[in-house]
């Protein structure tokens, strides 16, 4: 009895596996061709099972850097376009906007070029933008603007237009153009509007063109008038001056701004005219007056861009007021890169 006692149960791990009982075998091991991809795993496996422990003993300091955050890679990012600018809520879009301000307040007004300008000028907030042939003696280095052609007007009128400015955008017809026949003045007219993408046209003149203007808003062209000082014809009156001083100056500018009215012009320019007589045209006539060195009793004022940014090389004349100097910061700009050029500091 007690020797039944010490021998292990039937069901005993011991007695379970018969072949526990077979010797061992010696000598080399018979070789088995292993099952597909069952060695790798074997292998795999036993190489998993020792990474812990490596992992544990090796890596044990700079664990603590995998907690830190890795440092940021600099990477230079493309410089963006400056965002537009929202249109101002009171902005004129049209000839009809412009017209409805006359009497509510002051319609502000620039010129511009290029593109560029463009932008600004029309995110600054003024109701329209003027594609002057002004561009002549701004930009392209003549003395007067009699040199300014269709070639020119086209081409800087079209740049503004890329700009897709928000407010009303007029040009310029240059000189000569308004004394062809009236199929000529179209065809420019036309072509300003088409190829150029204004929305309205400028004529010098008062009642010697009326007849034209008002043919032109019939077929469909928004015209912007034109007294007092006409740069076009400087080489014929001597010279730029002030108009109105007299009587009759004041007169025949009261007659031509009538006559404007009548042909249907959407608003009228009137340059250095006396400040009285501006004053009392502007209530007289129906379409606002935008003044341009003619006094405060305007319905609105427009003034060239280079003139008011300082970025000029002739003097401006008295009646512009300059808000800053480009001219110092640009010369400044200019020569400090090539100091640095020539001193190996540009490019670092």
């Amino acid at each position: 009895m007690p020797e039944k006692e010490n021998q292990p149960p039937a069901n005993s791990p011991s007695n379970s596996n018969p072949e526990s009982t077979k010797p061992k075998r010696r000598g080399p091991p018979r070789s088995k061709k292993p099952a597909a991809g069952k060695s790798k795993k074997v292998e795999d496996s036993s190489v998993k099972q020792k990474k812990p422990d490596a992992v544990t003993t090796d890596r044990s300091v700079p664990q603590k850097q995998d907690n830190a955050q890795p440092p940021k890679r600099t990477q230079k990012q493309p410089q963006r376009a400056p965002e537009r600018k929202k249109p101002h809520h009171d902005q004129a879009g049209s000839v009809r906007d412009l017209a409805k301000l006359k009497g509510v307040r002051p319609i502000v007004a620039l010129t511009a070029y290029d593109s560029v300008m463009s932008r600004l000028v029309c995110d600054a907030g003024v109701d329209f933008i003027l594609v002057g042939d002004s561009v002549g003696t701004t930009l392209l280095g003549h003395k007067t603007t009699i040199p300014v052609d269709m070639t020119d007007m086209l081409r800087h009128t079209a740049a503004v237009r890329r700009a897709e400015p928000n407010c009303l955008l007029v040009a310029d017809l240059p000189f000569g153009e308004a004394s062809f026949s009236f199929d000529h003045l179209l065809d420019s007219a036309r072509r300003l509007m088409q190829q150029g993408g204004a929305d309205a046209i400028k004529i010098e003149g008062g009642r010697d063109v009326a007849d034209d203007i008002e043919k032109l808003v019939a077929t469909g062209i928004p015209v912007l008038g034109h007294i007092g000082l006409l740069p076009q014809t400087v080489k014929a009156i001597g010279g730029y001056r002030k108009f109105g001083a007299d009587r009759q100056e004041a007169e025949d500018l009261y007659t031509d701004a009538i006559a404007l009215e009548e042909a249907g012009c959407f608003a009228v320019v009137g340059e250095m005219i006396e400040e009285s007589v501006a004053r009392e045209l502007a209530k007289q006539i129906l379409p606002p007056l935008i003044g341009i060195g003619s006094g405060a009793g305007c319905d609105g004022q427009i003034l060239v861009s280079t003139d008011v940014l300082g970025y000029h090389v002739n003097k401006p004349p008295s009646f512009v007021k300059t808000y800053a100097n480009l001219n110092h910061v640009i010369s400044k700009a200019l020569s400090q890169y090539v100091t640095e050029v020539k001193s190996k500091k540009f490019p670092a």
